[in-house]
């Protein structure tokens, strides 16, 4: 079993920069939200929110959808850009 270590430092290229890039967005987003939260996160409409006496259950479907995608998009934008 041979190491491709070219492989292996595009991987690490990748996963440096695609955390660099997140982090980058959640700073931001979190100095824009007047309470340090994200304030879309969890409050779109298509989330389920279930709140009776003593309990609380969050369903962000939305939510999840919207950052699949938008992660999705990122991801595509970062492996087409290593593959030049």
């Amino acid at each position: 079993m041979t190491v491709n270590w070219s492989q292996i430092g595009k991987l690490l290229l990748f996963v440096g920069t695609a955390t660099a890039v997140l982090g980058g967005a959640l700073i931001l987003t979190s100095k824009l939200a007047a309470d340090g939260r994200i304030p879309w996160l969890g409050r779109l409409p298509g989330d389920i929110r279930i709140e009776r006496k003593g309990f609380s259950c969050t369903l962000p479907l939305a939510t999840s959808i919207v950052v699949s995608l938008l992660l999705t998009v990122i991801l595509n934008l970062l492996l087409r850009l290593f593959k030049r």
